[in-house]
């Protein structure tokens, strides 16, 4: 158990020891070590020591590369029809508060005609997954097949499913443990496991959702660039055209936070509705896609594109047909599609008790911090302490007030969702100080997304905008 294998010269305790002592490992000790967490031959603790000399240590650029190349290998790659090639796209997201980008954008790019295999994770940290959102929909199976999976495809457009145990199974061992060994926001290991997954998907187009601020992995917007230019440079040598937008993550993306109240809100953004930031974040991440695989002629026209299937139900008749491709009964998918939102209260289920909290003061909304509502989530059941500890789905937030806004003292201003443990004082006083007030006058929030980053370089939406309007968008992806 403590031997690489031949031709690696070292034994797994000499191989911590020298990423520990910050040396740089060679591909064949990587991989080595890749293929001995997917055949079982380290114990949980190597692994953990492993991934805490890469999180203090770091990794260069190739050793980044070569370990991504080889979890790719780990399992099997995924085929797919040539007819297919161009439009298999995907999104990725580095986590967030109230991120539930991927419900509506899988059927939106469906609904363009793209091909979308979305193999996501559970949550991380103060984080939600897209698999735990979606499994709070009674039926829903995250377990497909890759023959499933193409089928899912042919039919529908779009699939999100979770890892099975063939693909890339390197990634599902580590990405568990990254979770409960503090090494979640590990650059090598975050570009790892992100492009691991989307390569063995075999899509064409990619763009990464990189979040920064309060409540983000990475706080600054410097350190998330970083993050992102090493997913950029990657994907591009993998032979998969990437972009990253730097996204701010310092309140919740929407109004709503927990996996069934995500759910809620993801249906009222297929219906074209909902909170603006989340219908920006989604048509601009769609659009920026559809110009990647060139179905459209930049990423404002691919936005259009985006909005037109939420505004004309096209974007909800695939995410319905999805929801039924993946394991939900007929009626239950259309009452959560076509139903009121009591009727999806009705299937989702709500929580035992719901309490509002009122506004200290007079003022006008600043911002709400993410992060402390997601704690106090957190210890109210919504999120894990330890791998593969259960949930609960119905656990949340729903912010009343929104950025810029004016509230009267006293007025609502978030309702917590909660079975038991119950709310305390404390957790209430947490919550309390997440709301920021200031005595200017209302005003409207700014635009999420800060950069994009190309690999050609990093420009602001704006930028990027004028430089398509100009005719030179295409050169941008030319080394992708």
């Amino acid at each position: 158990m403590d031997r690489p294998g031949p031709g690696s010269g070292s034994s797994f305790p000499a191989l911590i020891r020298k990423k520990r002592d910050g040396e740089t490992l060679r591909d064949e000790e990587i991989r080595h070590f890749v293929r001995a967490v997917t055949r079982g031959g380290l114990q949980e603790g190597q692994m953990g020591a492993m991934l805490m000399a890469i999180r203090l240590r770091g990794m260069d650029p190739d050793e980044t590369l070569t370990l991504t190349r080889e979890m790719v290998v780990s399992g099997r790659v995924l085929e797919w029809p040539d007819s297919w090639q161009r439009l298999l796209v995907d999104k990725h997201s580095t986590g967030g508060v109230g991120d539930k980008v991927s419900l509506p954008l899988a059927p939106a790019l469906a609904a363009c005609g793209c091909k979308v295999p979305m193999i996501s994770g559970r949550g991380l940290g103060h984080t939600g997954g897209t698999l735990d959102k979606l499994e709070s929909v009674p039926g829903f199976n995250i377990s497909q097949s890759s023959e499933q999976m193409r089928s899912i495809l042919e039919c529908v457009g779009c699939c999100i499913v979770g890892q099975s145990e063939d693909l890339v199974p390197a990634d599902k061992v580590l990405y568990g443990l990254r979770d409960v060994t503090a090494t979640i926001d590990s650059l090598p290991l975050i570009t790892a496991s992100i492009l691991s997954k989307k390569a063995a998907e075999k899509v064409s187009a990619l763009v990464l959702d990189v979040k920064f601020g309060s409540a983000a992995l990475y706080t600054s917007l410097e350190s998330a660039r970083t993050l992102a230019q090493s997913l950029v440079s990657v994907g591009s040598q993998l032979g998969i055209c990437t972009v990253a937008m730097l996204s701010k993550m310092d309140g919740p993306l929407g109004q709503r936070v927990g996996h069934s109240l995500e759910v809620l809100e993801a249906l009222q953004c297929l219906e074209g509705q909902g909170p603006a930031d989340l219908h920006q974040l989604v048509t601009t991440l769609g659009g920026c896609l559809l110009w990647q695989c060139g179905e459209a002629g930049s990423v404002g026209q691919g936005a259009a594109r985006i909005a037109a299937t939420l505004a004309d139900g096209s974007a909800l008749g695939k995410f319905q047909a999805m929801l039924q491709a993946q394991g939900v009964e007929a009626g239950v998918a259309r009452a959560l599609c076509t139903g009121t939102e009591e009727q999806r209260y009705q299937v989702l289920g709500r929580a035992r008790a719901q309490e509002e909290l009122p506004a200290a003061q007079d003022g006008t909304v600043q911002r709400v911090e993410a992060l402390p509502i997601a704690l106090v989530l957190h210890e109210l059941g919504a999120g894990r302490t330890q791998k593969g500890q259960p949930i609960n789905h119905l656990v949340g937030a729903e912010l009343l007030v929104t950025v810029g806004q004016r509230v009267a003292k006293g007025s609502p201003w978030i309702r917590i969702h909660y079975d038991t443990p119950e709310l305390s004082n404390d957790q209430r006083q947490t919550l309390q100080e997440a709301l920021v007030l200031a005595g200017s006058e209302p005003f409207l929030p700014s635009c999420k997304v800060a950069e994009v980053v190309l690999p050609q370089g990093s420009r602001t939406l704006e930028e990027l905008t004028e430089e398509q309007g100009l005719g030179s968008s295409q050169e941008l992806l030319c080394s992708a």
